[in-house]
């Protein structure tokens, strides 16, 4: 048997070390029910609406770094970024020295989710369903976690009744708009939501209609499939740069051309994390939103 380089035999003992050091923390214990460990005080919010949350709570000062979509508010961005919410490291979040862990679900990848859990540290899965009732829960669920209920249930009452308000203001706005939500056009191929989504769940605070409401997740559309959908208008994240997309490109797209939304060059774009966030500030988002498709349906 041929001996393996030592540059690799270094890279093999430096994560069995990692790990052996991170499953093996001492003076530490995980999560247990909703209680976070006693006054955390190092906190790493992974998921920009957790981290929107803890602001909305006044509990900012606790926070010691943020995932790469945790931009709102502002002051978030001065914070040590761990990396993206669905490709994070045990090292990069164990770098920072955290007491505690507030995640997002659907955080990852698993394996380092699981390193995670077993590395001492308190962990607490937040909970995400695209509805007002998901919002408050998830809003009660980190003030739990944190140690205010009081204030969580203040604001979660709060939203409430906001999430409500915009709601009514919506109604009859967008209703019978057929909206194709896009999140990618990359090589000419679109990438479009389904039911599920956070992009389906927006829609329909808003009052308006998934055009592609038949599968479930995020799906690549046949040119038959968009001719079909039939929007009468595309939404899409504000994205610039490389990722921007202007309603001209988009709609030299062959079958998204022929559209409603094609031939009446209708291309509605928001901020990826106020549109589909789904925290504190998605009353406003869903009053945003109704009033663009309500120019669209006069």
């Amino acid at each position: 048997m041929s001996a393996l380089p030592s540059s690799r035999i270094c890279g093999i003992a430096a994560a069995l070390a990692l790990t052996v050091a991170a499953v093996f923390t001492p003076g530490r214990a995980p999560l247990a029910d909703n209680a976070g460990p006693p006054q955390a005080s190092r906190v790493v919010a992974v998921g920009g609406s957790v981290t929107e949350v803890i602001f909305a709570l006044g509990e900012q000062d606790r926070l010691i770094a943020r995932d790469t979509t945790s931009i709102f508010p502002e002051e978030a961005n001065a914070l040590p970024d761990v990396g993206y919410i669905r490709a994070l490291s045990p090292e990069g979040v164990l770098s920072v020295d955290p007491d505690l862990v507030l995640m997002l679900e659907g955080s990852g990848p698993p394996e380092a989710v699981a390193v995670l859990k077993k590395s001492g540290v308190a962990v607490a899965d937040v909970p995400e369903t695209y509805t007002a009732e998901g919002i408050v829960a998830k809003v009660r669920k980190v003030g739990a976690v944190l140690g205010v209920p009081e204030k969580a249930e203040a604001l979660a009452e709060k939203l409430e009744a906001d999430l409500s308000a915009a709601q009514q203001d919506a109604e009859g706005k967008s209703s019978g708009v057929r909206v194709l939500f896009v999140l990618s056009t990359k090589g000419g191929r679109i990438l479009a939501s389904g039911s599920d989504t956070a992009a389906d769940g927006i829609l329909k605070l808003a009052g308006a209609e998934n055009a592609v409401s038949d599968f479930s997740g995020y799906k690549q559309l046949s040119d038959e499939a968009i001719l079909s959908a039939a929007p009468d208008v595309v939404l899409m994240m504000d994205r610039t740069g490389d990722h921007g997309t202007s309603a001209e490109a988009l709609f030299e797209h062959p079958a998204l051309g022929q559209t409603p939304a094609g031939l009446n060059n209708r291309l509605v774009k928001m901020g990826g994390q106020y549109l589909l966030g789904f925290g504190p500030r998605t009353a406003a988002a869903i009053r945003d939103l109704a009033v663009e498709l309500s120019g669209i349906r006069s």
